[in-house]
């Protein structure tokens, strides 16, 4: 699409723009799908490397844990509370400063995280939440004003298995359906877009050792959702033009770029109001708010929202037009495409009549009034 755009010289670069607005471009999408899914399966090779290397920065609710929350007056430094909690052994704990709270996450040792009543972990917790105490509140510390909550590495194992198996279903029931409703390609097709979209944001959640928390699982799953959604209304409009293969009047690979372009303005569009409350959320939830839960669930959705508007139009669409092409019924895409041409200039038909005659034959026209000179 960029190509198409920066290929045009100087003037033509806003009436291109201007087609593209009114559904009118011509871009050649499958001349350039070996290049772009020569892209793609690189991006996917970095990101299982470095999730295999680098591994992925789990929370504390799936390796265990505590967090301590606790509002604070006065402008502390990241350094003077972990000099506070280095006595306790705690120098590597994860803290944050910002909107008036305090907030350490650490984890606990393997002892305290596998007996949850134990006087240990009782101990540990107390002792960490008054240092915090003293921090946030010098001379008189009130320990009540600490938030506390701790999470043993059975809670996540639990929350991993669940996420699994719903996975699992998710994708046999979007098999099921796309394989009735349109055509096993386009199934296989969408099944491979929603797995490249989570790979990639999965292994730059990797690479780049972003915290992965029970918020950020949510945002995979929606973005599962979004990337699947935007697919399907390509193929719903794949599946509109195939009327054009009667008779062999056009190849089904022209069919697809037709659908492409037709419905490239409302990708982008629907990415970009997608795009900008995520991106508010980030900004100002995260940023000027200070809120760590927001900005974990943002960040995964907007990387995911991305990516997933790139697959839907450059992964499912050549991957079920490839499978098509290799496996696909030519008599019965000849049946299928004649219903469709059929039904199509009966739906022309119909309008024409409803627009020639009058909703009721009965009632004759008014006759005109004569126009006084």
């Amino acid at each position: 699409m960029a190509i198409w755009i920066t290929n045009a010289g100087g003037g033509n670069i806003m009436s291109r723009l201007r087609r593209m607005y009114r559904n009118e471009t011509a871009v050649p999408f499958s001349a350039i799908w070996v290049r772009v899914l020569i892209v793609s399966t690189l991006l996917i090779v970095v990101s299982v490397i470095g999730l295999f290397v680098r591994n992925l920065n789990l929370g504390l609710e799936f390796e265990g844990g505590g967090a301590w929350e606790v509002p604070v007056a006065n402008d502390l430094q990241s350094d003077d509370v972990r000099d506070a909690l280095r006595p306790l052994g705690l120098a590597d704990a994860r803290i944050q400063t910002g909107g008036g709270v305090l907030r350490v996450r650490t984890e606990l040792t393997k002892a305290v995280q596998n007996q949850i009543d134990d006087e240990q972990q009782v101990d540990t917790v107390e002792s960490i939440t008054l240092v915090l105490a003293e921090l946030a509140n010098p001379g008189n510390p009130d320990p009540n004003s600490v938030s506390v909550s701790t999470a043993g590495p059975s809670w996540g194992d639990e929350i991993t298995d669940k996420a699994v198996k719903a996975l699992i279903v998710f994708f046999v029931i979007i098999a099921l359906y796309i394989t009735v409703r349109l055509r096993w390609e386009m199934a296989v097709g969408a099944l491979v877009a929603v797995a490249h979209d989570i790979v990639i944001t999965v292994g730059i959640y990797a690479l780049f050792q972003l915290e992965v928390t029970p918020a950020t699982v949510i945002a995979f799953l929606t973005i599962m959702g979004y990337s699947l959604y935007d697919t399907l209304v390509v193929f719903d409009k794949v599946r509109d033009n195939e009327h054009r293969l009667v008779n062999a009047k056009s190849i089904y690979r022209e069919v697809v770029d037709q659908a492409l372009n037709q419905v490239l303005m409302r990708s982008v569009n629907t990415s970009i109001t997608s795009v900008l409350p995520v991106v508010s959320v980030l900004v100002i939830g995260s940023g000027v708010m200070g809120a760590v839960t927001l900005r974990e669930f943002a960040l995964a959705l907007l990387i995911g929202l991305l990516i997933g508007t790139f697959s839907s139009l450059f992964v499912a669409a050549p991957i079920a037009t490839w499978l098509h092409e290799k496996f696909g019924d030519e008599g019965a895409d000849k049946g299928r495409s004649y219903r469709l041409s059929e039904a199509v200039k009966k739906r022309k038909s119909g309008v024409s009549a409803s627009v020639s005659q009058p909703a009721n034959p009965s009632i004759p026209p008014r006759p005109r009034k004569n126009k006084r000179r």
